[in-house]
Parts: structure tokens; sequence; C-alpha cells
């Protein structure tokens, strides 16, 4: 029996491989115990996701596991041994703000989640392929240092620098630089990921995702940029602005275009690797940009205010250059543009607001 484990099965990138991975392989584990909802509410949890999931999936197994708690993660790995041959890790603490209320609890979930899962991968199933799904906040404030320039509604590079033409590739450093609590946490798993790679030679792959969207993100005020931004924009409710007057920019890129690049690493499968992986030049915004499309999209007068305080290690412009992974994997390419996406999460609220089921 070929088996798929993911964590975080409940979130945005979690539910979207098991739904994928469903299809490739005899069984998914997912792994999920809604953690998300202590972490920011009612308007982050992921119960109605995981009971879609267990209702439409037959061959989807749902675990309440903590992957902090390592007996009980040996437990699952024990019964299941090396017929797990791909791991999807995409579970964490995932928010700069939370992370500096509670530091011990963002790293245990985030570093000391991330090596259990490699260890118990590495003593029960060490030939399978194992996913972490990092962050570019890896990379700390450093972008916010290049040279950018102020437009109407975006900050954008200087068009002579290396990085205009495709974004920031991995050659960034990620040493001396603010990387807010939360991205220390994820660069303490991130390199921890690299070694069980380069070390002890596992099928790990590091995908440093850019602003990871779509239409099955629990979307919060601190996590979730496009999805809890067309919340608002639907229900009117009123939406803060962090800094920068609005003209910071991510690139988006959408669950499933992400969840294919796993699937182009796991049948070519290459120890250690680290990719940045986002929306490129493909599919980016700033949060002015973002609010207009959000209007023309709902029809609605967009509501929010300005709040002078950026947050902390915020960056001020990230386009992810996912030149590397395309040389490695020259057939993957993106799927959904930045209107797709916003449309898509429209249509998802949408019906979840009014009660009527959406295929996601």
């Amino acid at each position: 029996m070929r088996i798929a484990l993911v964590t975080g099965a409940g979130g945005l990138i979690g539910s979207e491989a098991v739904r994928f991975f469903c299809t490739k392989f005899d069984k998914v584990i997912g792994i999920d115990n809604n953690l998300r909802s202590y972490f920011f509410g009612e308007d982050g949890s992921v119960s109605w996701n995981i009971d879609k999931l267990q209702a439409e999936l037959g061959n989807y197994e749902h675990k309440n596991i903590d992957i902090r708690d390592l007996d009980e993660l040996g437990r699952v790995f024990g019964e299941y041994g090396d017929n797990i041959q791909l791991i999807v890790h995409a579970a964490a603490q995932p928010s700069h703000d939370w992370a500096a209320k509670d530091p011990i609890l963002d790293f245990q979930v985030n570093a000391n989640g991330t090596i259990n899962l490699l260890e118990m991968t590495r003593k029960y199933t060490p030939e399978a392929v194992f996913i972490f799904t990092s962050t570019n906040k890896v990379y700390g404030d450093r972008p916010n240092y290049l040279p950018l320039v102020e437009l109407e509604k975006r900050f954008e590079i200087d068009t002579s620098h290396e990085f205009y033409q495709n974004g920031i590739d991995e050659s960034m450093s990620i040493d001396d630089t603010k990387h807010s609590v939360f991205g220390a946490s994820k660069v303490a798993a991130d390199v921890m990921a690299q070694e069980y790679g380069k070390y002890f030679g596992m099928n790990v792959g590091i995908f440093r995702g850019g602003c990871l969207t779509g239409p099955g993100h629990s979307g919060a005020q601190l996590h979730g940029f496009l999805s809890y931004l067309m919340k608002c924009a639907i229900t009117n409710k009123e939406y803060t602005i962090f800094g920068y007057q609005g003209k910071q920019v991510r690139d988006n890129i959408h669950s499933a275009d992400l969840i294919n690049m796993f699937w182009h690493f796991y049948q070519n499968p290459r120890p250690g690797e680290v990719y940045n992986a986002g929306g490129g030049r493909h599919s980016n915004c700033s949060i002015l940009e973002a609010i207009s499309l959000s209007e023309e999209i709902t029809g609605n007068r967009f509501q929010y205010r300005y709040a002078e305080q950026n947050r902390t290690g915020d960056h001020i412009w990230w386009i992810s250059d996912v030149t590397k992974f395309k040389k490695h994997y020259p057939k993957w390419s993106w799927n959904y543009s930045l209107e797709d996406i916003m449309r898509e999460i429209y249509e998802a609220q949408t019906a979840l607001l009014t009660g009527h089921s959406v295929s996601i």
C-alpha cells in the first residue's frame, strides 16, 4: 500500500495536498488538531475543512494529533512504516504577530514539530520523500534593504537591480537580519530539514513560500492576507493596513500550483534542495492593488483604516524568483493568475457565508 502523510491537513496547503494526493496514493493520512483555532480564534478554525475532507474522500484517514507529541507520531509511523512514501509537512504556527506573544509555543510547533517528523521519517521510512513548507521570512528583513522605489500604488525594485526581472532568488543571505520570532523558528526548521537531506541523504525538499493562498484558506487578521482581505470586502468589515502606505508587495501562489511543485519534486527528489516558491512576476500585488481588485470583484466599496506602524520584520517588497525550480523541473509552471485566485476566494467565501456548498 502506498501512503502519503500530510500534516496541517485542515489548512490551506495541507487540505490541497490531501485532495491532490488522494488521487495519487492508496491512502492519505492527515494530521491536524486544529491548533489554528487557538492561534487565531473562530476565524482561523479549520474544523470545517477537516469535516469536508472526511466526508468527501474515501481514502482519507484523519488523525487528531499534535506534531509536538513524539509518542503519538511514533505510533502512526510505527503502524504504517515504509508504506508511507511521501510526507508533506504543512503544519505550523504561521504568524509574525502571534509568535511574539508566545515564542516558546511558536518554537515548539515550528522547530520541534519539524524535527519530530524528520526523525520519525528517518527511523521508520528513510526512503520516503519529505517536503517541508518553509517561508520567505527566513530571509528576515534583508529584502527591505534592496533599492526600492515608491510608485503610486506599490513599491518596486530599481530596474537596474539583478532581482528586477524575476524576483529574489535563493542566493539571498539569511544571516545578520531581523527575522521576527516566527521567522527565526522557521529558520531553525528550514536548516534542520536541509541537514536531514544533506547529512543523512534523505529525500528532503524545502520550499520557501511567498504568499500562499487559495479558496481553502481560513484567513484571519494575523494570517492569510488575500483570504482575510476578501472576507472583509464581502462583509464590509473594516480592514487594517499596517504601515508602508499599503504599498507593500507580495507575490501570491495558488495552493494548487504549490502542490504541483511538490508533485514534480516527489517524482524526482533532490536531497536537501531549497527552492523559493511563490507567484513571482506572474502573480503579485500590493495591498492597495489587492483592495482595488476586491472592489472590482465584489462590487463593494472597501472599508479600511491605516495604522502607521508596520509589522515587525514585514517585507516591503517580495517577489519570489522560481527560476531554480523551473530549471530543475522544466515541465512545471503556474496555472492561476492573481485575478483567478481572488475570484476563487470570493466564490468560496460567498458560498460559505450563504450556506451553499462549493468545491475547493
